[in-house]
Protein backbone atom coordinates (compact mmCIF):
# COMPACT_ATOMS: atom_id res chain seq x y z
CA UNK A 1 0.00 0.00 0.00
CA UNK A 2 1.04 3.53 -0.93
CA UNK A 3 0.61 6.85 -0.63
CA UNK A 4 1.75 10.29 -2.76
CA UNK A 5 2.68 12.40 0.29
CA UNK A 6 3.20 16.55 -0.75
CA UNK A 7 6.49 17.28 0.83
CA UNK A 8 7.76 20.87 1.88
CA UNK A 9 9.17 23.32 4.54
CA UNK A 10 7.71 25.54 6.72
CA UNK A 11 9.19 28.71 7.90
CA UNK A 12 8.72 29.10 11.89
CA UNK A 13 10.99 31.06 14.97
CA UNK A 14 12.67 27.58 15.06
CA UNK A 15 13.83 27.57 11.63
CA UNK A 16 12.47 25.49 8.24
CA UNK A 17 10.62 22.96 9.37
CA UNK A 18 9.91 19.91 6.90
CA UNK A 19 6.29 19.02 6.62
CA UNK A 20 4.59 16.62 4.80
CA UNK A 21 0.53 16.06 4.18
CA UNK A 22 -1.55 13.38 3.24
CA UNK A 23 -5.14 12.58 1.57
CA UNK A 24 -7.55 14.98 0.36
CA UNK A 25 -8.10 19.18 0.93
CA UNK A 26 -11.33 19.70 3.36
CA UNK A 27 -12.36 18.51 6.35
CA UNK A 28 -10.46 18.77 9.93
CA UNK A 29 -6.85 17.82 9.34
CA UNK A 30 -5.54 15.06 11.81
CA UNK A 31 -1.90 15.99 13.27
CA UNK A 32 0.37 13.59 13.80
CA UNK A 33 2.97 14.14 16.63
CA UNK A 34 6.15 11.09 16.43
CA UNK A 35 7.94 9.19 19.06
CA UNK A 36 11.20 9.56 20.62
CA UNK A 37 14.00 9.60 18.00
CA UNK A 38 11.29 9.23 15.41
CA UNK A 39 11.10 10.89 12.38
CA UNK A 40 8.13 11.89 10.04
CA UNK A 41 9.22 8.76 7.72
CA UNK A 42 8.83 6.56 10.69
CA UNK A 43 5.00 6.63 10.29
CA UNK A 44 4.79 3.00 8.98
CA UNK A 45 2.87 4.02 5.46
CA UNK A 46 0.62 1.41 5.35
CA UNK A 47 -0.54 3.46 8.28
CA UNK A 48 -0.59 6.82 6.95
CA UNK A 49 -2.57 5.71 3.61
CA UNK A 50 -5.09 4.06 6.21
CA UNK A 51 -5.90 7.31 8.23
CA UNK A 52 -5.58 9.56 5.35
CA UNK A 53 -7.96 7.92 3.04
CA UNK A 54 -10.46 10.23 4.03
CA UNK A 55 -8.77 12.69 5.34
CA UNK A 56 -5.68 15.38 5.51
CA UNK A 57 -3.38 14.08 7.39
CA UNK A 58 -0.05 16.40 8.60
CA UNK A 59 3.08 15.22 9.70
CA UNK A 60 6.49 17.11 10.36
CA UNK A 61 9.63 16.82 12.01
CA UNK A 62 10.18 18.99 14.66
CA UNK A 63 12.66 21.83 15.60
CA UNK A 64 16.28 20.00 15.57
CA UNK A 65 14.36 16.49 14.22
CA UNK A 66 15.61 14.63 10.34
CA UNK A 67 15.52 17.47 7.72
CA UNK A 68 14.21 20.35 9.72
CA UNK A 69 16.16 23.22 11.22
CA UNK A 70 16.93 24.30 15.09
CA UNK A 71 17.51 22.75 17.96
CA UNK A 72 15.02 20.22 19.94
CA UNK A 73 13.81 22.16 23.56
CA UNK A 74 14.54 20.42 26.68
CA UNK A 75 11.21 20.37 27.84
CA UNK A 76 8.18 19.33 26.62
CA UNK A 77 6.30 22.22 26.93
CA UNK A 78 8.73 23.62 24.78
CA UNK A 79 8.06 20.57 22.17
CA UNK A 80 4.66 21.76 22.37
CA UNK A 81 5.05 25.14 21.57
CA UNK A 82 6.77 24.21 18.31
CA UNK A 83 3.75 21.61 17.18
CA UNK A 84 1.92 25.36 18.48
CA UNK A 85 3.37 27.18 15.94
CA UNK A 86 3.07 24.70 13.25
CA UNK A 87 -0.80 24.69 13.32
CA UNK A 88 -1.08 28.82 13.53
CA UNK A 89 1.59 28.94 10.82
CA UNK A 90 -0.64 26.40 8.70
CA UNK A 91 -3.57 28.61 9.29
CA UNK A 92 -5.94 26.58 11.16
CA UNK A 93 -7.85 27.81 14.08
CA UNK A 94 -8.74 23.87 15.74
CA UNK A 95 -7.46 20.47 13.90
CA UNK A 96 -7.75 17.01 15.38
CA UNK A 97 -4.46 15.72 17.32
CA UNK A 98 -2.91 12.31 17.51
CA UNK A 99 0.08 11.72 19.43
CA UNK A 100 2.21 8.61 19.37
CA UNK A 101 4.74 7.40 22.30
CA UNK A 102 6.73 11.55 23.06
CA UNK A 103 4.46 13.05 20.63
CA UNK A 104 1.72 11.30 23.05
CA UNK A 105 3.33 13.25 26.12
CA UNK A 106 3.90 16.47 24.02
CA UNK A 107 -0.16 16.04 22.36
CA UNK A 108 -1.56 16.01 25.90
CA UNK A 109 1.22 19.20 27.01
CA UNK A 110 -0.14 20.78 23.88
CA UNK A 111 -3.94 20.10 24.74
CA UNK A 112 -3.54 21.39 28.45
CA UNK A 113 -1.35 24.53 26.98
CA UNK A 114 -3.25 25.26 24.04
CA UNK A 115 -6.89 23.68 24.34
CA UNK A 116 -8.59 25.82 22.05
CA UNK A 117 -6.07 24.62 18.80
CA UNK A 118 -7.24 20.77 19.60
CA UNK A 119 -10.97 19.79 18.48
CA UNK A 120 -10.19 15.84 19.15
CA UNK A 121 -6.92 14.26 21.04
CA UNK A 122 -5.80 10.39 20.27
CA UNK A 123 -3.18 9.50 22.59
CA UNK A 124 -1.72 6.31 21.31
CA UNK A 125 0.88 4.14 23.23
CA UNK A 126 1.96 7.37 25.80
CA UNK A 127 1.86 7.83 29.61
CA UNK A 128 0.25 10.72 31.63
CA UNK A 129 3.43 11.02 33.23
CA UNK A 130 5.35 8.94 36.14
CA UNK A 131 2.91 6.44 37.50
CA UNK A 132 4.26 4.84 40.66
CA UNK A 133 1.65 1.76 40.84
CA UNK A 134 1.07 -0.99 38.54
CA UNK A 135 3.43 -2.50 36.05
CA UNK A 136 6.63 -0.82 35.27
CA UNK A 137 8.70 -0.37 31.90
CA UNK A 138 10.52 -3.63 31.13
CA UNK A 139 14.20 -3.62 32.66
CA UNK A 140 15.78 -4.27 29.67
CA UNK A 141 14.03 -1.09 28.20
CA UNK A 142 16.65 1.72 28.84
CA UNK A 143 19.15 -0.07 27.59
CA UNK A 144 17.68 -1.60 24.31
CA UNK A 145 16.03 2.09 23.38
CA UNK A 146 19.62 4.09 24.28
CA UNK A 147 22.13 1.96 21.69
CA UNK A 148 23.36 3.98 19.29
CA UNK A 149 21.84 2.57 16.44
CA UNK A 150 18.19 -0.07 17.10
CA UNK A 151 18.28 -2.98 14.77
CA UNK A 152 15.77 -5.26 14.16
CA UNK A 153 15.61 -7.29 17.11
CA UNK A 154 15.67 -3.94 19.34
CA UNK A 155 12.39 -2.41 17.67
CA UNK A 156 10.95 -5.96 17.71
CA UNK A 157 11.90 -6.24 21.49
CA UNK A 158 10.31 -2.27 22.30
CA UNK A 159 7.42 -2.90 19.96
CA UNK A 160 5.83 -6.19 19.78
CA UNK A 161 5.03 -9.34 21.85
CA UNK A 162 7.09 -12.03 21.24
CA UNK A 163 4.32 -13.74 19.54
CA UNK A 164 4.38 -15.63 16.20
CA UNK A 165 1.87 -13.59 14.68
CA UNK A 166 2.91 -10.18 16.68
CA UNK A 167 6.39 -10.68 15.43
CA UNK A 168 5.79 -11.44 11.97
CA UNK A 169 3.46 -8.16 11.83
CA UNK A 170 6.33 -6.06 13.01
CA UNK A 171 8.52 -7.56 10.40
CA UNK A 172 6.25 -6.81 8.05
CA UNK A 173 5.80 -2.74 9.34
CA UNK A 174 9.66 -2.71 9.00
CA UNK A 175 10.00 -4.03 5.56
CA UNK A 176 7.54 -1.22 4.54
CA UNK A 177 9.48 1.39 6.42
CA UNK A 178 12.87 -0.27 4.56
CA UNK A 179 11.39 0.31 1.24
CA UNK A 180 10.50 3.87 1.52
CA UNK A 181 12.54 6.30 -0.85
CA UNK A 182 14.26 9.86 -0.32
CA UNK A 183 14.22 8.63 4.00
CA UNK A 184 15.71 11.57 5.69
CA UNK A 185 18.28 11.85 8.39
CA UNK A 186 18.13 9.95 11.24
CA UNK A 187 17.60 11.45 14.70
CA UNK A 188 21.14 12.83 15.98
CA UNK A 189 22.94 12.68 19.18
CA UNK A 190 22.25 15.95 20.61
CA UNK A 191 18.39 15.66 19.74
CA UNK A 192 18.14 12.63 21.55
CA UNK A 193 19.76 14.19 24.21
CA UNK A 194 17.24 17.09 24.42
CA UNK A 195 14.07 14.68 24.03
CA UNK A 196 15.61 12.63 27.08
CA UNK A 197 15.90 15.71 28.65
CA UNK A 198 12.54 16.36 28.27
CA UNK A 199 11.32 13.87 29.05
CA UNK A 200 12.60 13.42 32.47
CA UNK A 201 11.83 16.61 34.03
CA UNK A 202 8.16 16.27 32.31
CA UNK A 203 6.07 16.63 35.71
CA UNK A 204 3.16 14.52 34.03
CA UNK A 205 -0.87 15.93 33.86
CA UNK A 206 -2.35 13.92 36.08
CA UNK A 207 -2.16 16.91 38.51
CA UNK A 208 -4.57 17.86 35.99
CA UNK A 209 -5.91 15.90 33.88
CA UNK A 210 -9.70 17.40 34.51
CA UNK A 211 -8.48 20.47 32.63
CA UNK A 212 -8.23 17.76 29.13
CA UNK A 213 -12.01 18.31 28.03
CA UNK A 214 -11.96 17.79 24.86
CA UNK A 215 -12.97 14.09 23.50
CA UNK A 216 -9.71 11.73 23.97
CA UNK A 217 -9.41 8.21 22.56
CA UNK A 218 -6.33 6.83 24.70
CA UNK A 219 -5.34 3.53 22.65
CA UNK A 220 -2.32 1.20 23.41
CA UNK A 221 -0.85 -2.41 23.19
CA UNK A 222 -1.85 -4.48 26.33
CA UNK A 223 2.11 -5.65 26.17
CA UNK A 224 3.39 -2.30 25.86
CA UNK A 225 7.40 -3.14 27.50
CA UNK A 226 8.33 0.64 27.56
CA UNK A 227 4.91 2.39 28.67
CA UNK A 228 2.66 0.07 30.10
CA UNK A 229 -1.04 -0.55 28.99
CA UNK A 230 -2.32 0.57 32.56
CA UNK A 231 -0.54 3.94 32.29
CA UNK A 232 -3.52 4.49 29.27
CA UNK A 233 -6.10 3.11 32.19
CA UNK A 234 -4.81 5.72 34.33
CA UNK A 235 -5.53 8.71 31.61
CA UNK A 236 -8.65 6.93 30.54
CA UNK A 237 -9.46 7.19 34.01
CA UNK A 238 -8.85 11.05 34.88
CA UNK A 239 -9.30 12.55 32.30
CA UNK A 240 -13.40 13.70 31.68
CA UNK A 241 -13.97 12.59 28.25
CA UNK A 242 -11.82 9.63 27.54
CA UNK A 243 -12.54 6.19 25.87
CA UNK A 244 -9.52 3.62 26.11
CA UNK A 245 -9.34 0.64 23.42
CA UNK A 246 -6.37 -1.95 24.18
CA UNK A 247 -5.27 -4.36 21.82
CA UNK A 248 -4.53 -8.07 23.26
CA UNK A 249 -1.95 -9.55 21.09
CA UNK A 250 0.07 -6.11 20.49
CA UNK A 251 2.76 -3.65 22.29
CA UNK A 252 4.16 -0.70 21.99
CA UNK A 253 3.61 -0.33 17.75
CA UNK A 254 0.03 -1.48 18.07
CA UNK A 255 -1.04 1.00 15.49
CA UNK A 256 1.33 -0.44 12.66
CA UNK A 257 -0.24 -3.90 13.67
CA UNK A 258 -3.50 -3.49 13.85
CA UNK A 259 -3.72 -0.83 11.13
CA UNK A 260 -7.36 -1.16 9.89
CA UNK A 261 -8.95 -2.12 13.30
CA UNK A 262 -7.18 0.92 14.94
CA UNK A 263 -7.96 3.41 11.56
CA UNK A 264 -11.64 2.24 12.09
CA UNK A 265 -11.47 3.55 15.63
CA UNK A 266 -9.91 7.14 14.64
CA UNK A 267 -12.70 7.11 11.90
CA UNK A 268 -16.00 6.64 14.49
CA UNK A 269 -13.93 8.43 17.21
CA UNK A 270 -13.56 11.32 14.96
CA UNK A 271 -16.46 11.29 13.47
CA UNK A 272 -18.25 11.30 16.80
Amino acid sequence: MTTESRRGRLETSHGRLAISEDGPDGGIPLLLLQRFRGTMDDWDPAFIAAVSADRRVIRFDSAGIGRSEGRVPDTIAGIAAVAAEVIAKLGYDKLDVLGWSLGGVVAQQLALDAPHLIRRLIVAGSSPGPVKDGPQPHPRVPQVMTHGVNDESDFLFLFYPETETAVAAGKASLARLAAQTDIGPVTTAEAFMAQIKAISSWPGVLHRAKELRMPILVANGAHDVMLPAYRSFVLSQQAPDAKLVLYPDAGHAFLFQEIADFAAQIDLFLAG
